[in-house]
């Protein structure tokens, strides 16, 4: 099943936002997929997304739509680096290879 679209639930006062918009417009590009936007959307997140200990959806995900009305989360944690920071290469690598292994 191919990608059509990818989704990025995000707060733009989330910490994380600007490392998950980057690697949304870089997969966008590479991929040649159109990308949507929403903006704190916990309603989406709770029916799609993944949930913490307490089972509660977190921001930020990125999701990609199959368009068949499945859609599924490809990066919804940012690997840290050897200084624990996060490491913007290895998240897109990981959402990139759960992209490629959906088909």
């Amino acid at each position: 099943m191919a990608a059509k679209k990818l989704i990025l639930v995000t707060s733009e006062s989330h910490p994380l936002h600007k490392i998950f918009m980057e690697i949304l417009e870089e997969l966008s590009k590479e991929l040649n997929l159109e990308k949507e936007v929403k903006l704190e959307d916990y309603s989406f997140l709770a029916d799609y997304g993944e949930k913490d200990e307490f089972d509660m959806p977190f921001l930020p995900q990125l999701f990609v739509d199959l368009g068949n009305g499945k859609i599924v989360p490809v990066l919804t944690k940012i690997p840290f680096d050897s200084q624990f920071k996060p490491d913007k290469n290895a998240g897109k690598e990981e959402a990139l290879k759960k992209i490629k292994n959906l088909g």
